[in-house]
């Protein structure tokens, strides 16, 4: 009745019977639903997917070995690459000392919720932070309904993590912000509150560059300085690490 959708038909949407509402039954059904802007276009996504397309073994997904260069030549500033699925890609030595969940090969959503070391990390911030990484994952993949390593992903969250399972049923949708502030409790020089930027890599099909940065002059700025001091690189070692280096 709020939807102005006869029953039979709001049946035959549950059923999968009718393959093609329109936008305006979409709008209609969001605005019943009480769904917010993200919301509504992820169901908008789901009800109009992409046309299938030819299935092709996925390519792996790598850091542009210009970027690692350009994480390197930050040595004063924690920065790392990661994936679509928020797999580590790259990382410089200050990012991985300011947690070793920073590293190549680490999964950052499997972190958030059966790594004990990041609940320490963020503190009273964690639930807040994992429901976001949560409410992100179902924004990346949604409208894409064959997608094994996702659904192995999930899966293995699903079966290990109640948290993650109650979370992943309440199919909350949150594009994760471009910018914010985030407190990290590190263990050795205490509480840092930083700011963080994620941009985009041209024709990465998610792949992503973060960045983390203190407001000038305050303690962070003083305490994150003191942190770079010990993350400098030995001679010969590498400044930045890309996966499978």
């Amino acid at each position: 009745m709020l939807a102005g959708v006869s029953t039979d038909y709001l049946v035959r949407l549950e059923q999968g019977r009718d393959h093609h509402p329109s936008a305006q039954v979409l709008d209609s059904l969001a605005r019943a639903l009480q769904l917010d802007e993200p919301a509504t276009e992820h169901l908008h996504g789901l009800a109009q997917p992409a046309p299938a397309r030819t299935r092709r073994k996925p390519k792996p997904e790598r850091a542009p070995e210009g970027i690692v260069q350009l994480l390197a030549s930050w040595p004063a500033t924690p920065a790392f690459v990661h994936g679509r699925l928020m797999d580590v890609l790259a990382v410089n030595p200050l990012a991985h000392t300011l947690s070793p969940i920073y590293t190549p090969g680490v999964n950052l959503v499997r972190a958030t919720f059966l790594d004990p070391g990041v609940r320490e990390l963020y503190g009273n911030s964690w639930l807040r932070i994992a429901q976001s990484v949560v409410a992100h994952l179902r924004t990346q993949v949604g409208a894409q309904p064959e997608d094994p390593p996702f659904e192995q992903l999930v899966g293995e969250l699903s079966v290990r993590s109640e948290e993650f399972r109650r979370m992943w049923g309440r199919h909350d949708v949150r594009p994760r912000a471009s910018g914010g502030i985030t407190t990290i409790e590190h263990p050795q020089i205490g509480r840092l509150e930083l700011r963080y930027e994620k941009l985009a890599i041209a024709g990465g099909d998610g792949v992503t560059l973060v960045i983390y940065h203190a407001e000038p002059e305050s303690s962070s700025a003083q305490s994150l300085q003191l942190l770079a001091s010990t993350a400098a690189p030995s001679p010969g070692h590498r400044e930045a690490w890309p996966s499978g280096s």
